[in-house]
């Protein structure tokens, strides 16, 4: 059995989300990850709910659990003249190295990309920063709620539904660090595709990524459709008619736009006089009708459970969907079909459920390991890899290096 990045090394050097969930994606297709974290504090996700119990615990974060399997922790300062020596040899070791640094600090510390590439020519440097390595703005500090908002998406949130019942609350960020996930997402896939660019030219690169352009990436058909066709999208975009509803026990999108669509649904609703009616005839006829159509779906859609509504729907070919509550998507037979969720033990937080990989590949049996405490691997990478010896270390940290 093989995994798709085995014999692959990650030095990621990065915190929070974007970098290191870079890193676990990585991670997850066989690459062996060394994480490098500031000593005594770590990673700042470290610091970030939730907690088992809600105690607050740097080796018990549930979003460092998540973002951190399959990872060997080292601590390690590379800002001093003995922490960077250190630092250039565990990436002449490396294939990738995964840092988010403001644009300019790696050269300062002595570790620039021309630095790193002289001694290794090979290797795929991953630059994650919030608006890019060049630009007007490739300097300033941001944090999620910042890049969201200036990708442009932020101002579509809350959208239909929330905005309809709280027409005056202002533009949100996408929830659970939305932003930082899609910034990871494509930082690991530009990854993949230097290391084949590598296989083929037997060169690495530096891959530059921008937070808020990747954001923006996935935005981008809105953003086409805004600048070419005068479409304004906004909080108060909505279906023309259909869209959510609530029902006995939660929501449900209906969304009849064809007129199979809505002929099948007004028999389902026990109404197929509706398909016969001229004010819902045609598409056009019921966009211009759109308030009392949905007067109708609300009406129906009240009295019913959203499984009950979606099993009646679904089959029918008329586009539908309920909204899954965390609890139903975690009992999820088609999750549990797949495997999808394991448990993971881990030494000080003990057994988490968590996430599991969206694909499988043949040949390959998912094998996750719990996120190391901090400087766990601290042995086995510095003395293992660079060739120090037991009791260096103990001075290294009495000097704040590692």
């Amino acid at each position: 059995m093989f995994n798709a990045l085995d014999g692959v090394t990650v030095l990621e050097y990065a915190g929070f989300v974007a970098g290191p969930y870079c890193g676990k994606l990585l991670a997850e297709m066989g690459a062996t990850v060394w994480k490098v974290e500031e000593p005594v504090k770590g990673d700042p996700a470290r610091g970030y709910g939730p907690f088992p119990g809600a105690e607050p615990h740097r080796e018990k974060s549930g979003l460092f659990l998540y973002l951190n399997t399959n990872k060997q922790s080292i601590t390690l300062d590379p800002s001093s003249p003995t922490g960077r020596d250190l630092f250039l040899r565990l990436v002449d070791r490396a294939n990738v190295l995964i840092e988010d640094r403001r644009p300019g600090e790696m050269g300062e510390m002595g570790t620039g990309y021309e630095v790193l590439k002289k001694s290794n020519p090979g290797l795929v440097q991953i630059s994650i920063t919030p608006y890019g390595q060049n630009g007007p703005k490739s300097s300033w500090k941001a944090t999620h709620l910042t890049t969201f908002h200036s990708s442009g998406e932020g101002f579509t949130l809350p959208g239909g539904m929330t905005h309809a019942m709280f027409p005056e609350r202002g533009p949100v960020a996408g929830g659970a660090h939305l932003g930082e996930y899609d910034a990871g997402l494509m930082a690991a896939s530009a990854a993949v595709a230097a290391l084949f660019a590598r296989e083929a030219n037997g060169v690495g690169q530096r891959v530059d990524i921008s937070k808020q352009e990747a954001i923006m990436g996935l935005s981008r058909l809105g953003m086409a459709q805004s600048m070419g066709q005068d479409i304004v999208y906004d909080r108060s975009r909505s279906y023309e008619y259909g869209g959510i509803f609530s029902c006995r026990d939660g929501y449900v999108i209906l969304y009849p736009r064809e007129d199979s669509q809505w002929k099948a649904l007004a028999q389902i609703m026990g109404q197929p006089e509706l398909a016969e009616d001229p004010r819902f005839q045609t598409r056009s006829a019921r966009i211009q009708n759109g308030e009392e159509i949905n007067r109708v779906l609300s009406q129906w859609a009240r009295g019913l459970g959203k499984e009950e509504i979606y099993y009646q729907v679904a089959p029918s070919g008329c586009p539908t969907a309920y909204f899954s509550t965390p609890q139903d998507a975690h009992n999820s037979p088609q999750f549990a079909a797949r495997e999808f969720f394991e448990d993971v033990t881990h030494p000080l937080a003990g057994t988490l459920r968590h996430p599991g990989r969206p694909y499988r590949f043949t040949g390959a049996q998912p094998n996750t390991k719990p996120a190391p405490t901090l400087g766990q691997h601290n042995m086995d990478i510095l003395c293992g890899e660079l060739g120090l010896t037991p009791d260096e270390l103990p001075r290294l940290g009495r000097g704040g290096i590692i």
